[in-house]
């Protein structure tokens, strides 16, 4: 739009206005099209910056479902866990949650680890570790497979970020290069002949920024939500350890017989 008002307000016929014309991406992708072997690096940019788009897109909206379905369901397992009396409707009600669910698979695996260690009692594994250790092996374990899940995506939200905009300047600096050698064919070194070419090579910087400032934004939101994550499954992994260690949570009133 605001080409189009400059190229109006300009005189009619003016150099000005028609390199303004020139400036805008429909008219570098009519060129790009014409002649694809000119422009073999501006496709190779375009494309890399297209599937760097496309891959942060599709991280960022899994990743935004994943939170929204953690945060929605964490709360009610630790609780539900906690407040169960019995310990194997507790474990069973841990059974019975989805496999993307990660408390309920920290919890399971911390069962699992104490009752393989009470089925062996008096054999060589309960010698080399007591209950306490082999249950803490195991929660060190699941909360380690449970925060490397909630990384996903990370990684390519990350170099997205900070190589996008180092991609669009490769396309600006090609581009440039390009206009110039055929400003310097043509003899010709008005303002029509040097805004358009420019001006067309600086949108891929424009489309770089574009690509790695969502990413960029999207790493540190998750990653911040991750730390809060990753703190609830050490929180919870602590509590798992004290009763299935001890058969008692902390702070708990054992109850009277």
């Amino acid at each position: 739009m605001l080409l189009e008002t400059l190229a109006q307000a300009a005189p009619a016929g003016g150099n000005a206005a028609s390199a303004l014309t020139q400036m805008g991406p429909l008219h570098l992708l009519q060129e790009m099209t014409s002649d694809p072997g000119a422009f073999l690096v501006s496709w190779v940019v375009l494309l890399t910056l297209t599937l760097m788009s496309v891959l942060s897109i599709y991280w960022i909206v899994m990743n935004l479902i994943n939170n929204i379905r953690l945060r929605s369901h964490s709360d009610r397992v630790i609780s539900t866990f906690w407040e169960t009396p019995n310990a194997q409707d507790a474990i069973r009600y841990m059974e019975e949650q989805p496999r993307s669910e990660p408390f309920s698979k920290i919890a399971l695996d911390a069962a699992q680890a104490a009752a393989h260690h009470q089925r062996h009692e008096g054999s060589r594994l309960v010698e080399s570790l007591n209950r306490s250790e082999f249950v803490d092996r195991a929660l060190r374990q699941a909360v380690t497979r449970e925060s490397s899940r909630l990384e996903a995506g990370l990684t390519v939200l990350a170099t997205t970020g900070s190589t996008a905009p180092f991609v669009g300047l490769l396309g600006t600096v090609w581009g440039i290069y390009g206009a110039l050698i055929r400003i310097g064919a043509s003899g010709q070194a008005s303002i029509d002949a040097v805004a358009g070419p420019v001006g067309e090579a600086l949108i891929m910087t424009a489309l770089g920024l574009f690509v790695a400032i969502p990413a960029v934004l999207a790493y540190n939101f998750f990653n911040r939500l991750n730390r809060v994550t990753n703190n609830k499954f050490d929180t919870f992994a602590h509590d798992l350890h004290d009763f299935f260690a001890t058969g008692a949570r902390v702070g708990e009133v054992p109850a009277k017989r």
